[in-house]
């Protein structure tokens, strides 16, 4: 199961607290998409950003590069461990064959 819900929460709290007070629909339209869905989307941890529209983010929400790339870096991170967790464990090979 993947998890997008570091940039999620990162894109909710910039969308709120910014100057502009943006809604999911006139955000949605500062970024180019047709419509909030996307924003709404994204703010449920459905999806993430794609990694091509990271720059127009950081413009339009004034995030800061830093802050945002390790909001994925830490989704990214959640995501492995979670698969990782799932993998059966592995049997202690160091007896070897007898």
């Amino acid at each position: 199961m993947r998890t997008f819900m570091n940039v999620a929460n990162l894109v909710k709290l910039k969308r709120q607290e910014h100057p502009k007070k943006y809604s999911q629909g006139k955000l949605s339209e500062a970024l180019g998409y047709k419509n909030g869905q996307f924003i709404s989307n994204l703010e449920r941890g459905l999806c993430s950003i794609p990694l091509k529209g990271m720059s127009k983010f950081i413009e339009v929400l004034d995030i800061d590069k830093n802050e945002l790339k390790n909001a994925f870096l830490k989704d990214y991170e959640e995501t492995i461990d979670y698969y990782l967790s799932e993998y059966p464990k592995e049997t202690d090979s160091s007896s070897g064959p007898s």
